[in-house]
């Protein structure tokens, strides 16, 4: 069964800023043409997390765009998302995909051709791979991956390589031309003055960059 795995996915953001909710985030992204929204949410009740999910996944379906929920497979699960994206300390990707089944998109964070290759061996549909640059969306990230790496990543991993950290519209076109199958973006779009005109001109560069 083929997934709708996107090229360009959006994670909202309240805590690098404060001016927008996830549900505005996710609407100005989703209008500047991101094609998968993630809800990131490191702290908060449960309860509250899951009723943000729902009016997430509401707004994603009515777009016609995948909605996956990072870290917590619980709140994916009682928001109904179409997906989960799961970093190396999380939820087991393999116990993920029993409790969810085979028809959810779900997603595994890699640093290293290591990582990659353990997320495509426990039944991940993507691998999240980086920081591929410098970042400061993420103090506890570790050391940019770089280009190098996340080529050989691409070449020995056979599913689709979703470059992250640090990446912008300046150089989306290299990790593009490298072989990556899309990006991921945190605060390219959350931290922006106008997170909908930042959106687009990221997904104009996925597109010169091809």
């Amino acid at each position: 069964m083929k997934k709708n795995i996107g090229k360009l996915h959006v994670l909202t953001d309240t805590v690098l800023q404060s001016r927008f909710s996830h549900l505005e985030l996710a609407r100005m992204a989703i209008d500047g043409g991101a094609d998968t929204i993630q809800f990131r949410q490191k702290n908060g009740s449960t309860r509250e997390m899951i009723e943000i999910a729902r009016k997430l996944k509401g707004m994603c379906a009515e777009a016609g765009v995948p909605f996956i929920v990072n870290d917590r497979v619980d709140v994916a699960i009682a928001s109904k998302a179409d997906g989960v994206h799961l970093g190396q300390d999380d939820f087991p990707i393999s116990l993920a995909r029993k409790l969810m089944g085979e028809d959810v998109i779900i997603g595994g964070s890699a640093v290293s051709l290591e990582d990659a290759q353990r997320c495509f061996a426990e039944g991940a549909d993507y691998v999240g791979f980086g920081p591929v640059y410098p970042t400061s969306s993420k103090p506890d990230a570790s050391s940019p991956s770089g280009i190098v790496i996340m080529k050989k990543a691409i070449a020995a991993v056979p599913l689709p390589i979703i470059a992250i950290g640090g990446i912008n519209a300046e150089n989306t076109h290299e990790v593009i031309r490298a072989g990556a199958y899309g990006i991921a973006v945190i605060s390219a779009v959350c931290c922006q003055a106008e997170p909908k005109k930042a959106t687009q001109m990221l997904s104009q560069a996925l597109s010169l960059g091809k």
